[in-house]
């Protein structure tokens, strides 16, 4: 039986970034005032696993919420409407191990999966974190494969703790079965 386990990825270096970009008709803006029930409302949409509620934003961003201006971007369609959105967040000693870069809260509306704005998006925050950090992390769940996928496409790998954890290992082995993703193979190898 597939079990659902919390998983954390990170990327050691933020040069050789992809470069994909965003398919016609979308286009990416940065957090406005007044974004949060925006965020709220895509969360809600496509989050199948947490219950998102309204004080989540506030909870997740609001002592550094001074940042969003410049780390929190939104995809939109051709009638200006927020379809996506993700955070180029940061971890000030995440691990023990120092500063860190994070994709944080990465959100595709349902109707709009599968047409590559997660890859887009992923590709823009990267970007915009390799401005101010040389590498990243995020936190996921194993059940969250198609994300799974656009992060290690994205040279993302699991964490080096995560091979001391047999739970933790488990999940990325059922992940690896459904995936087949080389990078992941190499890891699981390694």
């Amino acid at each position: 039986m597939y079990r659902d386990v919390g998983v954390s990825m990170v990327r050691s270096t933020l040069t050789g970034l992809p470069s994909w970009s965003f398919p016609p008709g979308f286009a990416v803006r940065t957090y406005r005032n007044g974004d949060a029930a925006i965020w709220t409302a895509l969360h809600e949409d496509a989050e199948p696993y947490i219950n998102i509620t309204d004080s989540l934003f506030g909870q997740e961003f609001g002592d550094r919420r001074h940042a969003l201006h410049d780390r929190m971007f939104f995809a939109e369609n051709d009638a200006g409407k927020p379809v996506a959105s993700i955070t180029a967040w940061w971890q000030p000693d995440w691990c023990g191990q120092g500063e860190w870069g994070q994709i944080h809260w990465v959100v595709v509306k349902r109707a709009f999966q599968r047409l590559g704005l997660g890859k887009a998006m992923v590709a823009h925050a990267l970007r915009r974190l390799a401005q101010d950090h040389t590498r990243a992390m995020l936190e996921t769940a194993t059940m969250r494969i198609w994300a799974i996928k656009v992060y290690l496409d994205a040279g993302f790998l699991p964490a080096p703790e995560d091979c001391s954890d047999p739970m933790v290992l488990d999940g990325w082995r059922a992940v690896q079965a459904r995936l087949a993703h080389p990078g992941l193979a190499a890891w699981l190898e390694g």
